[in-house]
Protein backbone atom coordinates (compact mmCIF):
# COMPACT_ATOMS: atom_id res chain seq x y z
CA UNK A 1 0.00 0.00 0.00
CA UNK A 2 1.32 3.41 -0.97
CA UNK A 3 1.13 6.40 1.35
CA UNK A 4 0.65 9.64 -0.60
CA UNK A 5 -0.01 13.31 0.06
CA UNK A 6 -2.60 13.55 -2.71
CA UNK A 7 -4.83 10.72 -3.89
CA UNK A 8 -6.20 12.51 -6.95
CA UNK A 9 -3.56 11.15 -9.33
CA UNK A 10 -3.78 7.65 -7.85
CA UNK A 11 -7.54 7.64 -8.30
CA UNK A 12 -7.28 8.28 -12.03
CA UNK A 13 -4.73 5.57 -12.70
CA UNK A 14 -7.33 2.82 -13.02
CA UNK A 15 -11.06 3.04 -13.62
CA UNK A 16 -11.90 0.54 -10.85
CA UNK A 17 -10.37 2.75 -8.15
CA UNK A 18 -12.65 4.00 -5.40
CA UNK A 19 -11.91 6.68 -2.80
CA UNK A 20 -13.12 5.58 0.65
CA UNK A 21 -12.99 7.26 4.07
CA UNK A 22 -12.34 4.91 6.99
CA UNK A 23 -11.60 6.02 10.55
CA UNK A 24 -10.65 9.52 9.44
CA UNK A 25 -8.20 8.33 6.81
CA UNK A 26 -8.72 8.47 3.05
CA UNK A 27 -8.03 5.30 1.07
CA UNK A 28 -7.96 4.34 -2.59
CA UNK A 29 -9.11 0.74 -3.02
CA UNK A 30 -9.36 -1.40 -6.11
CA UNK A 31 -11.03 -4.80 -5.95
CA UNK A 32 -9.95 -5.84 -9.44
CA UNK A 33 -6.28 -4.86 -9.18
CA UNK A 34 -5.14 -4.55 -5.53
CA UNK A 35 -1.76 -3.04 -6.40
CA UNK A 36 -3.45 0.37 -6.71
CA UNK A 37 -4.18 0.54 -2.98
CA UNK A 38 -3.15 3.80 -1.32
CA UNK A 39 -3.64 5.77 1.87
CA UNK A 40 -3.42 9.51 2.45
CA UNK A 41 -1.19 11.04 5.11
Amino acid sequence: MKVANSLKTLKTRDRNCRVVRRKGRVYVINKVNPRFKARQG
